[in-house]
């Protein structure tokens, strides 16, 4: 019973966000405005192609902003700045403005123990690195990391045959 014009309703557009996001037939169907037993109006929708087609459109479209998001998170934990958080160390009671105008994206814990002192935990930069290098695209023209520090090291020792253990 698909759509004689082809385009899905704002309804049935509704239904496959909500189901993208939850992957909850029933709830999907209530969110979407459906009326009456949930599951079978979200059942029948999802025996519909075009229904389906929307549904693998949003999900690739999810899974692309999902993995660009974590890209830009490793980005920044990688390369961001700890300034505020070294700021933090030397404030004694920081206000709750203070604590929102800083930027404290690469901070893992901050603990104070008993005798007064911060203590601040970082991410490992080392480890963001990695990922970043595991999410580049595959490519021939493009060489993993630690190659290009390799190449790097050789072309400044204007040397061919850089030992592994020198980089």
């Amino acid at each position: 019973m698909e759509n004689k014009k082809g385009k899905l309703t704002s309804r049935e557009k509704l239904f496959c966000s909500c189901y993208v996001n939850s992957g909850d037939i029933s709830q999907s169907a209530q969110k979407a405005g459906y009326k009456g037993e949930f599951r079978q109006e979200g059942e029948k929708l999802l025996c519909r192609s075009d229904i389906l087609d929307e549904i693998a459109r949003l999900s690739d479209l999810q899974k692309r902003s999902l993995s660009q998001m974590a890209m830009v998170g490793y980005q920044r934990l990688a390369f961001g700045n700890i300034a505020d958080a070294v700021e933090l160390l030397y404030l004694d009671k920081p206000t709750q403005e203070q604590l929102n105008s800083m930027d404290l994206f690469s901070v893992a814990e901050i603990k104070r123990p008993k005798d007064g002192a911060m203590e601040i935990k970082f991410f490992d930069r080392l480890k963001a690195l990695e990922k970043l290098e595991l999410g580049m695209p595959d490519s021939n023209s493009e060489l993993p990391f630690y190659e290009a520090i390799r190449a790097g090291a050789m072309a400044v020792c204007g040397s061919e045959e850089v030992r592994k253990d020198e980089v």
